[in-house]
């Protein structure tokens, strides 16, 4: 780890690629909570609204492998720039179709399901450019800054902005976000150079699946963070795909309206974003390996808190611990695999490490509603904080030797 006195400046392409992520993802964000609420005027079945985050996430379980070899193979700005014309395209075209009186659960499903492929391709491509843009000894900085900004918009802004869009009606609901991407495709636009991954012989895509998912196997850390993280994801979909059920209208458990809840689920935003500026400093002063315990047990107080109590303020405080803990090992897991990684495999290597950290989201919603619907919401909670405790186990392989001793090699 080098000292940061001595990380130079990130640079005007890094700041552009900031800027743009940072659209992207409050577009992103204000789509996501914005799909739900309008869901819910069209259907109270947890299994229905659980289907809308399960088509959201989709993409990730049936793509991701193909959207890696993808950003191994062309440039990855503009993968992210048509990823993010596509995103803009749909979102206008839902617009006009609930303007005009033709919404639908199914539409919702469509388009839901269409946005999910465009960010998979989106997100996988932004953490394979990252090596290129910076430094790989500046990587835990750039990673700190841009989840700062991810976070923020994704979780803080979105949420109670998608809120707010909603009560405002279907048009400024889904109008504003398209027009976010279209201000992010303009800001990446302008981050110059050419960001294609040197290959040194033509290869079928088989092979190039084959090559990507073989380093990512015989790598005893990646795979095992890609597990722990495929558990955390599942928990916490499981988790949030029903708790708009529990908390939002005047007969859930706790009464909350349309906005309360977006800004309910912003606090887990705020404590990432807060978090996020000393992350950099958590990991030199506790480890690594300590501090990616400490977010463990932060994230099981998130997903669990609900079986609890009702109270949105208790819940509103260990949803900001469970943010921090997200973010302290984001920027830990990412850091360390962009480090470990080949750049000619990051696109792959990324996929693949998300093809188990976030094919299990849509397995996660899948079982948070069929589960809600037998036994309750409350036991939902609770048994995924179970899940996310079990993932301990996963530290007795991520200790702060090997970490260290992973990125010469």
């Amino acid at each position: 780890m080098c000292d940061p006195r001595s990380v130079t400046a990130l640079g005007t392409a890094y700041w552009r690629l900031w800027t743009s992520s940072g659209l992207s993802n409050l577009a992103d964000g204000i789509v996501k909570i914005a799909l739900v609420l309008v869901a819910i005027h069209f259907t109270r079945s947890p299994a229905l609204i659980a289907g809308l985050a399960f088509a959201l996430s989709l993409p990730w379980l049936v793509f991701a492998l193909h959207a890696g070899v993808l950003a191994d193979r062309v440039d990855r700005r503009r993968a992210m720039l048509t990823a993010n014309v596509l995103r803009a395209g749909l979102l206008a075209a839902l617009t006009a179709a609930v303007t005009l009186g033709l919404g639908s659960i199914w539409l919702l499903y469509a388009v839901a399901l269409g946005l999910g492929f465009a960010e998979t391709v989106h997100d996988t491509a932004a953490q394979a450019i990252l090596p290129q843009v910076v430094g790989r000894d500046q990587l835990t900085r750039a990673n700190s800054r841009l989840y700062a900004a991810e976070l923020t918009a994704n979780e803080f802004v979105g949420p109670p902005v998608g809120g707010f869009l909603v009560a405002a009606g279907a048009f400024a609901t889904f109008a504003t976000p398209s027009v976010l991407w279209v201000v992010a495709i303009v800001a990446l636009f302008f981050v110059p150079g050419s960001f294609r991954a040197e290959r040194k012989q033509d290869t079928s895509v088989r092979e190039d699946l084959v090559e990507g998912l073989r380093f990512l196997w015989r790598n005893r850390l990646l795979r095992v963070m890609a597990i722990m993280v495929g558990g955390f994801n599942f928990a916490t979909s499981a988790m949030l795909t029903i708790f708009v059920l529990y908390a939002v209208g005047p007969s859930s458990a706790m009464g909350l309206s349309e906005q309360a809840y977006g800004f309910l689920l912003a606090v887990i935003a705020l404590g990432s974003f807060a978090t996020s500026f000393v992350a950099e400093r958590i990991e030199r002063a506790f480890g690594r390996s300590r501090s990616l315990i400490v977010s463990l047990l932060t994230g099981a107080a998130l997903v669990g808190i609900p079986a609890v109590t009702t109270n949105p303020y208790v819940i509103g405080a260990v949803f900001f611990a469970g943010g921090a803990g997200v973010v302290v090992w984001n920027v830990i897991v990412v850091s360390l695999r962009q480090r470990i990684i080949p750049d000619h495999l990051l696109g792959r290597g990324t996929s693949g490490h998300r093809l188990v950290a976030w094919g299990t989201r849509p397995l996660g919603t899948v079982a948070g509603g069929l589960l809600a619907e037998t036994v309750g919401l409350r036991l939902v909670f609770a048994v995924m904080a179970v899940v996310v405790l079990a993932l301990l186990a996963g530290m007795r392989v991520l200790t702060d030797e090997r970490m260290t001793a992973a990125e010469p090699a």
